[in-house]
């Protein structure tokens, strides 16, 4: 990953291989932001006549590249195109984004300082997170790499010696090392990581960051009752796993629980998917990615919150031992399942998690699961659902996500799904699917909420749009693996402490 600094360095005379600046859009014409002062100057005062004969209009996203204002110092400058701002006001996620066009848009081993406006510590951690992640690229598999040859990365502010912006800078740095590392892990083949590995990583990570992580084996697994991580996985010459994870603080002024769904291949079992609708199955644990990689970072950042997290791995793969449409299971703490559909297996490892993390007695509980494609044709491929038992809950998560960038929106649980789920199945306490093709993403929210204790707050994070990225790189998302929800679980942890 790239180093990043604060500076107070003026734009204008920073030695780097590239400065960032944005513009504006401002009753059609293009405005340059405070800060830029020096910079126009620089350029005999002609800077947005310059910017305006090359295209730019300052709108989301576009990049304008005009050469240095002084040989020596910085050899390019990149003017990205900050959006409409009527009344002067910037939102973070703007800053973000173009932070990360930007980054994209010089060569990965250039030096870039940032001239982006940043009036307070957020929009310094904004521009930070932005940098960080938009110069991210997954290389493992390539013949040649030069991942390792990123250049340094420098914020330029007025606030660099405050120990807000520190304290903001340190926040992106370690939130941006753990999406990385989720990234990693949902772009990896699932040839190369399976439930055992995917659990070997968690257990070395706790050790580096101070977590205490658990692993339950198959063994283990059917000695507690695990019957829906089992049934799922049992099809499979890879065994499942669940692992736990705490970080417990000194004084801890809330208890957040963290589960997620750790399907490392979904080829749908026996109920088998289309060929084009595997190909990007090794994402559908990065529900688990996100939950591991949160916990990792709001343990690295010291929050006074204690966190316990659930993360249940699986391969749903065919074969003669895989269970069967009409197979029951019984889940742990008792309830019974007819299993009617073996791709809605996600919902059967949460379940059983679910049911582990509520007699932990958390203040609330959290999962993020990529769980329906009902919710990707509901919200599309950029925002994720939030589901709850109650709307305090919901509204909490939400606003976490709004606040970190993280698009999010609130649906319903009606009543009946849960109904049309225990009356679809005729010898079980209720099925998988309510045998219904509509409403997939509220039955499956439905399900899950059936596995939470009574009396404990729970949301439900459907990411199967957002997680994974099968289009272009765009702002600092990449193609393939995102990281979604890690910010908006670290900043739910953040924003109760």
């Amino acid at each position: 990953m790239s180093t990043i600094t604060l500076s107070k360095s003026d734009a204008a005379g920073v030695k780097t291989d590239t400065v960032v600046i944005g513009v504006v859009k401002l009753d059609g014409a293009v405005t340059l932001p405070a800060g830029t002062e020096s910079l126009n100057a620089a350029y005999g005062g002609q800077l947005v006549e310059v910017l305006s004969g090359l295209g730019a209009t300052g709108k989301t996203g576009e990049v304008t590249k005009v050469p240095g204002p002084k040989p020596g110092k910085s050899a390019m400058l990149i003017a990205v195109g900050l959006g409409e701002a009527p009344d002067g006001t910037l939102k973070t996620e703007d800053l973000r984004t173009a932070a990360g066009t930007a980054v994209r848009a010089a060569k990965l081993t250039q030096s870039v300082a940032f001239a982006l406006p940043t009036p307070d510590a957020e929009c310094v951690r904004a521009v930070a997170e932005g940098a960080l992640l938009g110069r991210y690229s997954f290389t493992t598999y390539k013949s040649e790499s030069s991942a390792d040859q990123a250049g340094a990365v420098t914020v330029l502010t007025e606030l660099a010696r405050t120990k807000e912006a520190k304290a903001a800078l340190e926040r992106a740095e370690v939130t941006a090392e753990a999406i990385r590392l989720v990234r990693d892990w949902v772009n990896t083949p699932p040839s190369d990581l399976h439930p055992v590995e995917f659990a070997a990583h968690a257990v070395k990570l706790g050790k580096d960051y101070g977590v205490k992580v658990e692993v339950l084996d198959e063994k283990a697994l059917a000695k507690g009752g695990y019957g829906g991580i089992l049934g799922v996985g049992q099809g499979s010459t890879n065994p499942p796993r669940l692992v736990r994870l705490t970080y417990t603080p000194k004084k801890p002024v809330t208890h957040l629980s963290f589960v997620g769904k750790g399907i490392t291949f979904d080829s749908g079992g026996l109920s088998l998917k289309t060929a084009n609708g595997m190909i990007s199955m090794k994402s559908d644990m990065a529900g688990a990615a996100a939950v591991i990689g949160a916990t990792l970072a709001i343990a690295k950042l010291g929050l006074p919150v204690q966190v316990t997290t659930y993360a249940a791995m699986a391969e749903n793969m065919p074969s003669g031992s895989a269970a069967r449409p009409s197979d029951v299971l019984t889940m742990y703490g008792g309830k019974t399942v007819e299993v009617l559909n073996t791709d809605a297996e996600g919902r059967l490892v949460l379940g059983d998690a679910l049911v582990r993390a509520s007699e932990d007695q958390p203040d609330l509980i959290v999962d993020v699961a990529t769980l329906t494609g009902a919710c990707v044709v509901a919200l599309g491929t950029k925002v994720a659902g939030a589901f709850a038992n109650t709307d305090t809950a919901r509204d909490r998560v939400v606003d976490a996500a709004v606040a970190a960038g993280e698009p999010m929106w609130p649906l319903p649980i009606p009543s009946e799904m849960l109904d049309k789920l225990k009356s679809h199945s005729k010898v079980a306490d209720l099925a998988n699917i309510t045998g219904e093709p509509w409403g997939g993403a509220l039955a499956a929210a439905a399900f899950l909420g059936d596995f939470v204790a009574e009396g404990i707050d729970w949301v439900h994070l459907d990411v199967a749009g957002p997680a994974f990225n099968d289009g272009s790189a765009s702002g600092y998302t990449p193609n393939g693996g995102t990281g979604y929800a890690v910010r908006t679980l670290v900043e739910l942890a953040a924003s109760a402490s």
